[in-house]
């Protein structure tokens, strides 16, 4: 007999709650949890054929290491000491520079993250990297600044708002907003509100937005510029907002004045008329603005989103109900680093500072191991994720991993990364496992859930942060534990809890490697590291977090972590864990002065000059390369490159290379045909799709496709169409506008798998 047994999505950030049945140990069914009260029933494709996720033909289940061309099974234990000897003896000779960890950033499980990064300090490096720094560089950076923290996210509130401006944003296929279709659908039909999409195309949210602005590709930061221009000259800025809560305002306002703003619209190829409209709007109604990856991965990306956040700001949206909000966190999706404190590293090639939440972005690494600085990285751990197709130039990435001394990669699968790796390490599915994720995409309320184990982990598999563990303990990092606590951890949790503090009140220094400690104890007895590793979280939050949850229902006191703890287990589903006052939201804003600072000097000279001439030459083409790829379209039968077989796409042209068809006629290419798509990175052949919803002059691919599976190679890799180095100052790539060309492909010549 089988058993439904309530979960959550591992696909994406969303991570909506799903009921799966498991027979004979083996997952057989997916269906929405209705229950779960962030998702409400809703799961998209995507989640419903999560099985394919769970059960890859490429599993692996053993340490393998590579031996010459193949990879050869060992040990555990012989892995472990192989790799600590080597990472040590890197780190002894050449310095702690020389050691990277890639990592804490996959879509279903975020509590890897405390161990791997517990163990990067404890060898003295600061080199994290993760895919937040893939996207979000340049505007968490810019929250840091102008909020205090680079973690102040600031998300909209689309439930208490009028109007909702996505920019750059396919929320109908992208989500990242809980329900997205279901909300934005409501959204687009309720007479009292106003949907606003901002896109170059006629995206499926654009279709059924109520204003549709097809803005040039490229143009977002000078068409914003304009509007903040429209708003000032018509002295529609909320003067109270700016006095009351913003700082620097005076130093700011001169560079909007005397634009040419009817110019600069021209050169954004919009009718003046409707942007004066909505200019209009965004200063007499309640309005909150959901930027995606057109803006963050755009043309000028960071000034994309610095003008944004002055937008909002003259408008007066932020820490305000239907605003931009900043949410309530079980934790921090990473943590702030000040890259004027001497202590905060940079890259040593690019200087590059750890502008996303602390880490670093994934676009330079290529160029930190290949080069001849002494302190060059030599050494990099990769944890549930695939650099080889996630990241820009993969024709870079494969040139530097090939050249690294030790490169280890965690996975559920032989990835690509893992196919160049020196050993690769077994890891459980998030199915086979306790995990859980801190996205904080709702407001007022905090959700969490904590995924359980619902089918068995096959052969020698371990949870990452069980092996983080194991290589700590190998090499030294955690300090002996007294009996009497392994002795606790048999008792309940209150009682270990009095006993830890003992421990650490007898050992202080013991506080470094508090993740292993728990591991050794609690995790031995739950058989589950990250679990242990999230009650010690909760155990010791901090006090925004306590307050949050007291409003949640949970009560103050010493055992309040514990409680939560609890009903998280008893609540598979997920639970409301906490609730922000709105009132206090102004409260989150951690700069000097406690307002949000809107001068951030190192983007003055480009801010004054952005202006239609400039942007007119600038966005001038070369011949070679006439048209704009949109590298990394989002659709709903790609899922970066979690769902590694193409059967649950049985039939659907999930991965194309879609083109507007005028754009297909003048090059006597056809729908259906193979193409060659070249760029200055290099050229990928992919099936032709001709459709009115692309925008003349551009072409969309997927991300997500290119993968090895089995004997055969489904769609093309796009991140070997895009440069490493085609990037922002903060290391965000500018995928959304690649130059780019396409030839046909004779028929004879189809090489299309």
């Amino acid at each position: 007999m089988g058993e439904w047994h309530k979960t959550g999505c591992v696909l994406c950030a969303q991570n909506c709650g799903l009921e799966i049945r498991v027979e004979d140990d083996r997952m057989t069914k997916v269906r929405p949890d209705k229950s779960n009260p962030r998702s409400r029933g809703y799961a998209c494709r995507k989640g419903l054929n999560v099985i394919h996720h769970q059960y890859p033909i490429d599993r692996i289940t053993e340490p393998l290491k590579r031996v010459k061309d193949r990879f050869e099974p060992i040990s555990w234990d012989q892995a472990i000491d192989e790799i600590t000897a080597k990472m040590k003896n890197i780190v002894d000779d050449h310095g702690p520079r020389s050691l990277a960890y890639m990592g804490a950033s996959a879509q279903g499980g975020h509590l890897e993250g405390g161990f791997g990064l517990s163990i990067l300090r404890a060898m003295g490096s600061q080199y994290f990297y993760n895919s937040g720094g893939q996207e979000f560089s340049s505007s968490w950076w810019l929250f840091g600044r102008m909020l205090g923290r680079q973690y102040n996210i600031a998300i909209p509130d689309e439930h208490n708002t009028d109007m909702l401006v996505g920019w750059g944003w396919n929320g109908m296929e992208s989500h990242q907003m809980p329900r997205a279709p279901i909300v934005l659908r409501e959204f687009s039909k309720n007479p009292e509100k106003v949907l606003v999409i901002i896109d170059p195309r006629k995206s499926e949210t654009a279709d059924i937005a109520n204003i549709h602005l097809p803005v040039r590709p490229g143009t977002d930061a000078l068409l914003i510029k304009a509007m903040i221009a429209i708003i000032l000259k018509n002295h529609w800025e909320n003067t109270t907002y700016i006095q009351d809560h913003v700082e620097r305002w005076d130093t700011i306002r001169p560079w909007f004045e005397n634009f040419d703003v009817k110019a600069a619209i021209r050169v954004c190829e919009l009718d003046y008329d409707q942007v004066f409209e909505l200019c209009r709007l965004m200063t007499t109604r309640k309005w909150c603005m959901h930027p995606d990856l057109g803006i963050y991965m755009g043309r000028n990306s960071v000034m994309n989103s610095y003008m944004m956040n002055i937008l909002g700001v003259v408008c007066g949206v932020f820490c305000v109900p239907g605003g931009n909000v900043i949410p309530g966190m079980v934790m921090p999706m990473g943590f702030h680093a000040d890259e004027s404190d001497p202590k905060v590293w940079k890259t040593v090639i690019t200087h590059m500072p750890p502008a996303s939440a602390g880490s670093f972005p994934p676009s330079v690494m290529p160029e930190e191991i290949l080069n001849a600085h002494p302190e060059r990285l030599r050494a990099v751990y990769v944890s549930a994720c695939n650099p080889l197709r996630s990241y820009p130039d993969t024709t870079a990435y494969e040139k530097a991993f090939s050249s690294l001394d030790l490169l280890v990669v965690n996975d559920i699968v032989m990835s690509e990364t893992a196919r160049l790796a020196h050993y690769v390490l077994p890891c459980r599915t998030y199915y086979e496992s306790w995990d859980a994720t801190f996205f904080p995409w709702t407001f007022p309320k905090v959700f969490f859930q904590v995924r359980r184990p619902i089918v068995s982990p096959p052969g020698q598999t371990l949870e990452a942060s069980q092996i983080f563990t194991r290589m700590a303990d190998k090499l030294g990092l955690i300090p002996d534990i007294p009996e009497r606590l392994y002795d606790a951890a048999k008792k309940d949790r209150l009682t270990f809890g009095a006993t830890l503090m003992e421990c650490v009140a007898n050992e202080p220094e013991s506080l470094a490697a508090m993740p292993f400690i728990l591991a050794k104890t609690l995790g031995k007895e739950w058989d589950s590291a990250a679990l242990a590793g999230l009650w010690g979280v909760l155990m010791t939050a901090p006090k925004s977090f306590r307050k949050n949850a007291a409003r949640a229902g949970f009560a103050p006191g010493m055992d309040q972590g514990d409680r939560i703890f609890q009903k998280l287990l008893d609540a598979p589903e997920g639970i409301w864990i906490g609730e922000v006052d709105p009132v206090e939201n102004f409260n989150a804003i951690k700069t000097p002065s406690g307002k949000i600072d809107v001068f951030v000097p190192e983007l003055e000279k480009e801010a004054k000059k952005l202006n239609a001439i400039s942007e007119a030459a600038d966005l001038k083409l070369p011949d070679a390369f006439p048209l704009i790829l949109h590298a990394g379209r989002h659709t709903r039968y790609n899922i970066n490159t979690l769902i590694r077989g193409q059967e649950w796409n049985r039939g659907k042209r999930a991965c194309t290379v879609a083109v507007y068809p005028e754009d297909a006629n003048e090059l006597g290419i056809y729908d259906g045909q193979d193409v060659k798509v070249s760029t200055e990175a290099g050229s990928e052949v992919g099936e032709l799709q001709v459709s009115e919803q692309i925008r003349k002059g551009t072409v969309l691919i997927p991300h997500g496709f290119g993968l090895i599976y089995g004997d055969t190679v489904y769609g093309l890799n796009v991140n070997k169409l895009t440069k490493n180095t085609h990037r922002d100052l903060l290391g965000t790539p500018m995928h959304r506008f690649v130059p780019c060309r396409l030839e046909p492909i004779a028929p004879e010549r189809n090489i299309r798998s």
